[in-house]
């Protein structure tokens, strides 16, 4: 078998200079939330481990996922694709369909078993009438293709938590990766669509490290999943102060208030929207004066209307009453003026008295 090339290779015959290639390393790091100092390890893995052959199945999905994966732009989505790793298979972005995408997807299990990463979109149907790629269920392709694979890779809520296709009642039975494979490590990158850096970025710690990156109990990488998005919202300061969006046509819309009462999520979502942002860290829904769906939580869908307020969501323990949010700070506040007045009245008294002792 032909010797692979590395990813400092292949990016030099795509035209890279050295410099070129430094500052894709640089810009990979922070993109891992990595220190700059660390940042020479990166450059280490890039130059010397082969890009890794990924196969990209798509199953009950609206390809919102790849339409988000192909507009990273750090690490941009031509270098992952051209340089750091070897797309051998995908409905979307190969170059061959039909027989010959099958046949190229088929010589992966043959050359690169155990080597290979398995990436999903979509939800599976329990039911094989539901859905047939090339004259095979979609459940045998999968278990054939994830019996291979170094590490699965579920991208975005269908993949990770069975989607909107699983949404009640669910009448293809549609279920995630997780309820067909336990055996092989599975990575969960849920979103509506997942952010495109955080689907680069998995990938690209995979190569640097050569191994899956840390994961929370749900089998989410932590480096992109550990935080509220409420916790980093742009819009926090208002929800502490009690200042809310009431209806999408009020003043408080027009002053950027809180979303909270018009349905937000955002204090039972983790995910990187706030922090990484959209479209090359432009904006995200809630800054766009959207609230947040909650997409990337387990059954958004089934949670209720997406523009109702919910003091208690399913399956959290976060409850929260936004007509009693403020009224702490308010009362600290008239606290702090009760004091400050009567530090004001004391003083007064000392400097009379003070004043009487100098006549």
């Amino acid at each position: 078998m032909k010797r692979q090339k590395t990813v400092y290779e292949a990016a030099i015959d795509h035209g890279f200079s050295r410099r070129d290639f430094l500052k894709m390393c640089t810009a990979l790091a922070a993109a891992l939330g990595l220190e700059f100092t660390q940042s020479e390890q990166v450059v280490k893995a890039m130059e010397t481990k082969t890009r890794v052959p990924v196969v990209w199945l798509q199953f009950q999905d609206c390809t919102g996922c790849s339409e988000s994966f192909i507009r990273s732009s750090q690490p941009k989505t031509e270098s992952v694709l051209l340089e750091m790793i070897s797309l051998e298979y995908s409905e979307v972005l190969s170059a061959p369909s039909g027989h010959q995408a099958e046949t190229s997807m088929k010589q992966v299990l043959k050359n690169y078993k155990g080597e290979y990463i398995l990436a999903v979109e979509g939800s599976i149907p329990d039911d094989d009438a539901f859905l047939t790629v090339g004259g095979q269920s979609a459940k045998a392709t999968f278990l054939e293709m994830a019996a291979g694979a170094k590490a699965i890779v579920a991208y975005g809520s269908c993949s990770s938590w069975g989607g909107i296709a699983a949404a009640h009642p669910n009448p293809t039975g549609a279920k995630p990766v997780t309820s067909f494979v336990k055996d092989t490590p599975t990575i969960l990158v849920p979103g509506c669509p997942p952010i495109a850096e955080v689907m680069t970025g998995v990938i690209a710690h995979i190569i640097t490290f050569g191994k899956l990156p840390e994961l929370d109990q749900f089998g989410r990488p932590k480096a992109f999943y550990r935080h509220r998005i409420h916790d980093k919202c742009n819009r926090r300061a208002y929800f502490d102060a009690g200042l809310f969006v009431e209806n999408f046509d009020d003043e408080g819309a027009k002053q950027g208030y809180c979303l909270y009462k018009v349905g937000c999520k955002g204090p039972t979502t983790y995910n990187s929207c706030a922090e990484m942002r959209w479209n090359g860290g432009v904006s995200y829904p809630i800054q766009s004066g959207n609230p947040c769906f909650g997409c990337s939580e387990k059954d958004f869908w089934d949670n209720g209307p997406f523009y109702t307020r919910r003091a208690k969501i399913p399956g959290t323990q976060t409850t929260i009453n936004p007509d009693n949010v403020g009224l702490a700070v308010v009362g600290l506040a008239a606290a702090g003026v009760t004091v400050h007045a009567a530090g004001t009245v004391i003083k007064k008294k000392l400097d009379d008295k003070r004043g009487e002792e100098h006549e």
